[in-house]
């Protein structure tokens, strides 16, 4: 069994520092979490990668909402990714949709190329595509290194075989970060279907803050898996 690699997503700085503290992988960085989540600040940023020893990954989304984009909304997309790469972000986590629901692979593509060397992850715009399978080989063929997904359910538990099945088809081209209402007792049942990145949110939170003892139940139930 591969590692078994979490990541915690967090609202804001002091989140992002407890989630370090409590031995997190790795961060996605957020903020407004009520509403999916949007762009942190500059400063958020700057401060997250100056101060945490673990990856940032750096949501890239100009509004609540959908995830079509205006012209001038993707211009602030290429404007974030600048910002999250001069300042020190390992990663950017971001997804544009076409009207009809598949991925936007031309708007992706200029996105991609003007992260690198960053990683890239396509986010939970992925559960609304109306082929998974030909979203999957989109992203596969454009070169994104990771896809968030509930596997299209309302909860990662209740993906799970859709997600195994994804994992399947991937194959090693590209990474299915399991996410969705993820708790810790739902990590053996994902890890069994050849999952080994698994993305957590309110599991690692305790009134709406996350919580250094928190992740660090997580985190010990995620090294439960990898010995098994």
């Amino acid at each position: 069994m591969p590692q078994v690699t979490v990541e915690i997503c967090v609202e804001g700085l002091a989140s992002a520092l407890a989630a370090g503290a409590g031995g997190a992988d790795r961060v996605e960085l957020c903020e407004h979490l009520a509403v999916g989540g949007v762009t942190p600040s500059a400063g958020a940023i700057a401060v997250a990668c100056q101060s945490l020893k673990i990856p940032v990954h750096v949501l890239i989304r100009p509004k609540a909402g959908d995830f079509v984009v205006s012209d001038l909304e993707f211009q602030a997309m290429r404007h974030d990714v600048a910002t999250a790469r001069s300042l020190g972000a390992a990663g950017v986590v971001l997804g544009i949709l076409n009207p009809d629901g598949t991925v936007d692979e031309a708007r992706t593509a200029v996105l991609i190329t003007e992260a690198r060397p960053m990683t890239v992850t396509f986010h939970r715009a992925f559960d609304q595509v109306p082929d998974p399978v030909q979203a999957l080989e989109s992203l596969i063929t454009l070169g994104v290194d990771r896809v968030l997904t509930s596997g299209q359910a309302e909860s990662a538990r209740a993906g799970r075989v859709r997600l195994g099945e994804l994992h399947s088809r991937a194959a090693g081209r590209i990474i299915v970060l399991a996410g969705g209402k993820i708790q810790d007792d739902d990590f053996p049942a994902l890890t069994a279907m050849g999952l080994h990145e698994l993305h957590v949110g309110s599991a690692a939170c305790e009134s709406g803050k996350t919580e250094v003892q928190a992740v660090r139940r997580i985190m010990h139930a995620a090294a439960l898996c990898s010995r098994s």
